[in-house]
C-alpha cells in the first residue's frame, strides 16, 4: 500500500489505450498541444500589450503610477486599510 510501481502504471496505460485507441489518444494529445501552445501565445501577446501601453503612458496619467495611488497606498494618514472616504458610525 504505497505508491504504484511501473507496473502498475504500464497496465493502467495498456487499459487506457484499449479503451480510446491509439488514435483517439493520439488525437486529444495533438488536441491538448495546440491548446496549451495558443494559451502561451495569448499570454506572451497580453505581456507585451502590457509592456507598450506601459511605455506609452506618461508618468502621471491616469493609468500610470500617479499621485492618487500614493494617497491610498500610505499608511500615515488614518488607520490601517482606510481610505479618505470611508466612515464609520
Amino acid at each position: 500500500m504505497g505508491s504504484l510501481s511501473i507496473w502498475h502504471w504500464l497496465i493502467v496505460l495498456l487499459i487506457v489505450a484499449l479503451v480510446f485507441g491509439t488514435k483517439k489518444l493520439g488525437s486529444i494529445g495533438h488536441d491538448l498541444g495546440t491548446a496549451v501552445r495558443g494559451f502561451k501565445k495569448a499570454m506572451n501577446e497580453g505581456d507585451q500589450d502590457e509592456q507598450v501601453a506601459q511605455k506609452r503612458l506618461p508618468p502621471n496619467s491616469p493609468g500610470g503610477g500617479s499621485d492618487r495611488d500614493a494617497e491610498f497606498n500610505d499608511s500615515s494618514s488614518g488607520s490601517a486599510g482606510s481610505r479618505p472616504g470611508d466612515r464609520r458610525p
